[in-house]
């Protein structure tokens, strides 16, 4: 977008008078840390562009790359993620202030207190920013804690986006071996019981895909008039080819967390061990370094001759990755959206990807890529085979690819659309 362009938006939002100010809410915002912190950081980003006024409320790990949003940081100690040296740093009598004793006491039997405790901080941290601030929306982005009851009574219309219901992901960790006390965990872990309540009572639940809206009104009881969906967007510029950048030979690529059981990563590996010898495969998982589900996995299936794990990389070397591979294999039980789906296409990589999920709403069905049904090894081995036995093939899929995603899955349409809901909602709200 040209200068010009940007103060033309800029010069018809002041004339209409339609610029708001929004506090966009999430309990972790570095865009590293998951697909929370990357819808945070592109939509803050995209409605600064549009002219509003973003105050962005967050907990650690904290956001990057803002551009032009305030930022409030709520902090907590992350318990859940410490077996040892756990005391705040400084004042270790902090530990038994309510909110940090409460999350101590929590983890240590399993819980998951990092969305409670946030809604109930990010409260307090609303109260404090009243004082100087009229927010005219409040946009909760996956929380859905007690403690947002409470941000109702400042007078202010809240939503909340839900990329999936949780009831999702503990669903695909019982399909997984698990003794009884792991069992017992996963229900620990997962609020699904508070995410219902908070969700049926806030002004509007935002979701990512119509298979998400879906599963939200069966798994919560929300009133399907109550969801408005937004595809997420994504930066088809910094996601693009890479000119001249040679390929390696049957290669494969999987993004994302390699411990998450949803993913489906089982079945890929499973699938490796039906391809030849000369097929590799390479794993991006973003996460804590402490991964041991995978490695295990691909010594069972004795493949780990043929998987590279790279770790953590940066979204630029992320891109060369995906440029340099053949295909990437998206072997999800469920995704709210699919991001690396959507950012192999926006590299012009033929996608191998089940039907779970919101996963057709992304690959669609005009040759961008080979859907095939979940939890089955040997239907993405086939796919994967014929791929890779057809050069022609690869770069006609590649290229629609990238044409699907440059032309429905844009940041600035889902802040556009993002506007409008919110504009509904204020109106509604009176």
């Amino acid at each position: 977008m040209t200068i010009y362009a940007h103060l033309f938006i800029l010069l018809c939002i002041a004339l209409e008078g339609i610029a708001l100010k929004i506090g966009l809410l999430s309990y972790r915002g570095n865009p590293y840390c998951g697909g929370q912190g990357i819808y945070l950081t592109y939509l803050a980003n995209e409605l600064v562009k549009l002219g509003h006024e973003v105050h962005v409320i967050v907990g650690p790990p904290w956001p990057l790359f803002l551009q032009g949003a305030t930022v409030h940081p709520v902090g907590n100690y992350n318990f859940f993620g410490k077996k040892r040296d756990f005391l705040p740093p400084g004042n270790p009598f902090k530990i038994f202030s309510p909110l940090h004793f409460y999350e101590f006491g929590a983890s240590r039997f399993g819980v998951f207190p990092e969305i409670k405790a946030f809604s109930f901080r990010a409260f307090f941290k609303l109260v404090e920013l009243a004082k100087k601030n009229h927010f005219d929306i409040l946009h909760d982005n996956q929380c859905l804690g007690y403690g947002m009851l409470l941000w109702k009574v400042l007078g202010v219309p809240v939503v909340s986006t839900l990329h999936h219901p949780l009831a999702i992901d503990r669903s695909a960790w019982f399909e997984q071996p698990a003794n009884l006390k792991q069992k017992v965990k996963r229900v620990l872990y997962y609020p699904l019981l508070m995410q219902r309540i908070v969700s049926n009572r806030l002004d509007r639940i935002i979701t990512v895909s119509y298979n998400s809206a879906r599963e939200i009104t069966k798994a919560f009881g929300l009133a399907p008039e109550k969801i408005r969906v937004v595809y997420n967007g994504l930066d088809a510029q910094q996601f693009a080819p890479i000119p001249n950048l040679p390929k390696k030979p049957n290669s494969l690529i999987f993004v994302g967390n390699s411990e998450d059981r949803k993913k489906g990563l089982l079945y890929l590996l499973q699938a490796l061990t039906y391809l030849p010898e000369n097929v590799s495969l390479t794993i991006v998982d973003g996460g804590t370094p402490q991964r041991s589900f995978a490695p295990l996995l691909a010594e069972n299936y004795q493949v780990s001759h043929r998987v590279h794990f790279t770790g953590k990389i940066g979204s630029k070397d992320l891109v060369g990755y995906y440029c340099r591979a053949e295909i990437a294999v998206v072997p999800s039980l469920y995704e709210g959206f699919g991001f690396p789906a959507a950012e192999a296409m926006a590299c012009e990589l033929p996608v191998v990807s089940t039907t779970a999920g919101a996963l057709p709403e992304v690959v669609g069905s005009d040759g961008a890529g080979i859907l095939v049904p979940p939890r089955n090894a040997l239907a993405l081995a086939q796919a994967i085979r014929r791929l890779l036995e057809d050069p022609e093939l690869r770069l006609k899929m590649g290229q629609a690819a990238r044409r699907r995603i440059t032309s429905l899955f844009t940041w600035e349409k889902a802040a556009r659309q993002m506007v409008g809901v919110y504009k509904e909602v204020i109106d509604a709200h009176g």
